[in-house]
Order: C-alpha cells, then sequence, then structure tokens
C-alpha cells in the first residue's frame, strides 16, 4: 500500500503521517517516492526510519534532502547506504554530518565520493576517520583536498596512505603540512613523489626526518631540491645518501653546503662526484675534510679543481692522496701550491708527476724540499 502511492501522495504526507510508517513501509518506497519527500519530511524522518532506506533509495535523494537529514540519523547510517550517497549527495553533506560519520561509514565512501568532498568538508573529517582511510581514498583526494588537512589529519595518514599520494598531491602539501609529517612518513615517500618536492617543501622537511630518507629518495631529489636544502639538513643526510647522489646533485649544493658537509660525508662522495666539483665548490671544502679524502677521490679531481685548492688544503693532503695525482693535476699545481707542498709530499711525487713539471713549477720547488727528492724523482 505504501508503495502504491503517487509521488504527489507521498509528498502530501504529514510530517506525523510520515513518522507513522513502519520501517518496513519506509523500505518498500520507490526511488520516485524517495525523490518525491520534502526536506520537512526527510527531517521529520526517524532514525530508525533513515537506516531503512534502501541503497536505492539512498542513491535518488536530492542535495537538498541529503543535507536535510539529522546529524543523529546521519551516524545510523550503514556503511552500504553511505556507498550508496552519489557524488553530488556527499558534496551535499554539512560539515556537521562529516564530523557525524563514523569510522566505518568514511572508509565507506566511495573514491568518486572522496573526490567530491569540499575543502571544508576534508578539514571537517576526525583524525580518527582519515587514520581508516583506505589508500584508494587518499589518493582520490583533490589537491585542494589535500591541502586543506590539518596537520592533526595529515599526521593521522598512515604511511600506507602516503605512499599512495599522487604527485600533484605530493607538490599540494602546505610547509606547515611537511614540518608535521613524522618521519615514518616521510619515508614512506615514494621517490616520485619525492622528486615532486618543491624547493619550500624541501627546505621544510625536519632535520631528523631527512636523516631518515633512503637514498632512493636522497637520489631522487631534484637539483634544485638538493640546493634548498638547509646546512643542518645537509649535515643529517646518511653517508649512504650522500653516496646516492648523482653528479647533477653534487653539481648544485652551494658553497655554503660544501662547508657544511662533515668529514665522513665528504668522504662518502663518489669519484664521479667529485669530479663534478666545481672550482667554488672544491675551493669550500674545509682542510679537515681534504685531509680525509681517499686517494681515488683525490685523482678523481679536475685539473681546474685541483688548481684552486688553497695553500691550506694543498698542504692537508695527505702523502698517498699526492702519490695518486694524475700528472695533468701536478701539470695544473700553481706555482704557489707547489711552494706550499711539505716535503713529504714532495717526495711523495711520483716519477711521472717530477716529469709533468713545469720550469716555473719546479723552480718553486723549495731548496729543503729539493734535498729530499729520490734519485729516482731526480732521474724523471
Amino acid at each position: 500500500q505504501i508503495a502504491a502511492l503517487t509521488t504527489a501522495g507521498t509528498a502530501a504526507l504529514t510530517t506525523n503521517q510520515v513518522q507513522a510508517i513502519n520501517t518496513a513501509g519506509i523500505a518498500a518506497l520507490r526511488t520516485a517516492q524517495v525523490a518525491a519527500l520534502t526536506t520537512n519530511q526527510v527531517v521529520a524522518l526517524t532514525t530508525a526510519q533513515v537506516a531503512s532506506l534502501t541503497t536505492a533509495g539512498i542513491a535518488a535523494l536530492s542535495t537538498s534532502q541529503v543535507a536535510a537529514i539529522e546529524t543523529v540519523d546521519i551516524a545510523a547510517l550503514t556503511t552500504n547506504q553511505v556507498a550508496s550517497l552519489t557524488t553530488a549527495g556527499v558534496a551535499a553533506l554539512t560539515t556537521n554530518q562529516v564530523v557525524a560519520l563514523t569510522t566505518g561509514q568514511v572508509a565507506s565512501l566511495t573514491t568518486a565520493g572522496v573526490a567530491a568532498l569540499s575543502t571544508s568538508q576534508v578539514a571537517a573529517i576526525e583524525t580518527v576517520d582519515v587514520a581508516a582511510l583506505k589508500t584508494n581514498q587518499v589518493a582520490a583526494l583533490t589537491t585542494a583536498g589535500v591541502a586543506a588537512l590539518t596537520t592533526s589529519q595529515v599526521q593521522a595518514v598512515n604511511t600506507a596512505g602516503i605512499a599512495a599520494l599522487r604527485t600533484a598531491q605530493v607538490a599540494a602539501l602546505t610547509t606547515d603540512q611537511v614540518v608535521a609529517l613524522t618521519t615514518g612518513q616521510v619515508g614512506s615517500l615514494t621517490t616520485t613523489g619525492v622528486a615532486a618536492l618543491t624547493t619550500s617543501q624541501v627546505a621544510a622537511i625536519e632535520t631528523i626526518d631527512v636523516a631518515a630518507l633512503k637514498t632512493s629518495q636522497i637520489a631522487a631529489l631534484t637539483t634544485a631540491g638538493v640546493a634548498a636544502l638547509t646546512t643542518n639538513q645537509v649535515q643529517a643526510v646518511s653517508t649512504a645518501g650522500i653516496a646516492t647522489l648523482g653528479t647533477n646533485q653534487v653539481a648544485a649544493l652551494t658553497t655554503n653546503q660544501v662547508v657544511a658537509l662533515t668529514t665522513a660525508q665528504v668522504s662518502a662522495l663518489t669519484t664521479a662526484g667529485v669530479a663534478a666539483l666545481s672550482t667554488s665548490q672544491v675551493a669550500a671544502i674545509e682542510t679537515v675534510d681534504v685531509a680525509a679524502l681517499k686517494t681515488s677521490q683525490i685523482a678523481a679531481l679536475t685539473t681546474a679543481g685541483t688548481a684552486v685548492l688553497t695553500t691550506n688544503q694543498v698542504q692537508a693532503i695527505n702523502t698517498a692522496g699526492i702519490a695518486a695525482l694524475r700528472t695533468a693535476q701536478v701539470a695544473a699545481l700553481t706555482t704557489n701550491q707547489v711552494v706550499a707542498l711539505t716535503t713529504a709530499q714532495v717526495a711523495a711525487l711520483t716519477t711521472a708527476g717530477i716529469a709533468a713539471l713545469s720550469t716555473s713549477q719546479v723552480a718553486a720547488i723549495e731548496t729543503v724540499d729539493i734535498a729530499a727528492l729520490t734519485t729516482n724523482q731526480v732521474a724523471s
């Protein structure tokens, strides 16, 4: 009998009459009848009546009808009913209704429904509900929706959800949101996500989080991102991370960043990385760090890089490093650098290195150092 009512007849029912319909009668309503309900009738529906609407009935609700459902009734919707809401219906939810959604209900929203959420709706999702979002739901958030998340909500996203973020979503994070990311969350960013970070976002990563970055994540940083790291962040990069830097990334380091590198970090640079250093970068390496360079790293310096070493840096090179100099590097030494060589360093030059010395370089060797030359060096 209920189902036999015309849509006009349904719309004419008083609110008292509507409330008098048993739940079986509500469940029997045709979609056209549900769509014919006035907002006053929807408001009048009891919690039990709302819960008895079929999924087809829920899908038939207009935006004004959805907005008219009382918050206490919203909380009583089954997960299937919530999943049946149209995208327009989801978008019509008031912020109070969004707050009223249970964790299970939020988790039952379709990806299309999640994508339909406004920024104010996203911000209204309770943190406990954000924590329960599925990875495909997190990935469905609009970039504006991502940017609207509160810092508490951001921290509530599980690591799988962070890993599911699209590059456009990562790029949409505010610097405050980046600061709020936990170490585990930063560590779960994909390499494409890391590559999508803006310079301001990179600079906002906390040093404790930088220290936990995987080598693949370090290698994924753009050159602009590398250059944007603060000196504290640079020092927080693990030696394994430093070793994974590409030549373009090494070349992007500022002189202040080079100065900030620890001895262990400088020692971790690959030979290709050392070869990529500019003259200003080489000159910025602290003498204590120069002293720790491996022989393979010394040999990897370009001739231009060798020529810009300060006299203090030259004197800091151990004798094994001097012995590792290529003939082109020896030939690139300035006369001031030759003068600065210690007796032990001159004695460490290979015979090929001695043979590569120019007349001005030979003339610059101090007399005390000449006396220490080996017979083989003199013969060269």
